[in-house]
């Protein structure tokens, strides 16, 4: 397994492999029409061209054997910085972390989400925040023993529907950059 940074060649990749993921995670649990819209919303190609043209968004693609098979979005401040929640100068929000059913139980999350905390320091961020759904508890798991603290309640918009997620956080000492 190797993760390298993404660039905006990766679109097409990411659109396929963020709505596969999301469709593996989601189909059942959330109705298909809001699904759908999400999907659409999310993974389009000008979506993921325009996130990965960003000079705010840093994308980190895990790969095994030239296949993309997860990724981080990762947005400099976001919206978190006006929670007080998130009381960060600096934050680094993962706005996507996403890693292949196939992967799952073999370390491939958890080296991921240190490249994430590695880019994070290096950058400069003093913490990283996220969200995860409140009804996701291997993900709250899996950031729990990654370093996050639970620190309330937040909204997330999937089509029509608004979910309940939980807000994270993870305080980090900034390296000089």
């Amino acid at each position: 397994m190797r993760i390298r940074p993404a660039t905006p060649a990766d679109a097409p990749a990411l659109v396929t492999l963020g709505e596969r993921l999301w469709r593996d995670t989601y189909t059942g649990l959330i109705p298909a029409s809001n699904l759908e819209l999400h999907l659409a919303e999310t993974f389009g190609l000008v979506q993921q061209t325009a996130e990965l043209s960003d000079p705010a968004n840093t994308t980190l693609i895990l790969e095994q054997d030239g296949n993309p098979l997860g990724y981080a979005l990762l947005r400099a401040f976001g919206p978190a910085a006006e929670n007080p929640d998130c009381a960060f100068a600096k934050p680094l929000e993962v706005a996507r972390f996403y890693v292949d059913q196939s992967l799952h139980g073999r370390g491939a999350a958890q080296f991921l989400m240190s490249a994430v905390l590695s880019h994070a320091a290096t950058a400069g961020h003093d913490g990283v925040w996220l969200q995860v759904w409140e009804q996701n508890p291997r993900a709250i798991r899996f950031y729990a023993k990654e370093g996050f603290q639970d620190v309330g309640g937040a909204s997330y918009r999937i089509g029509e529907q608004v979910d309940r997620d939980r807000l994270l956080v993870h305080t980090l000492m900034a390296r000089p950059t």
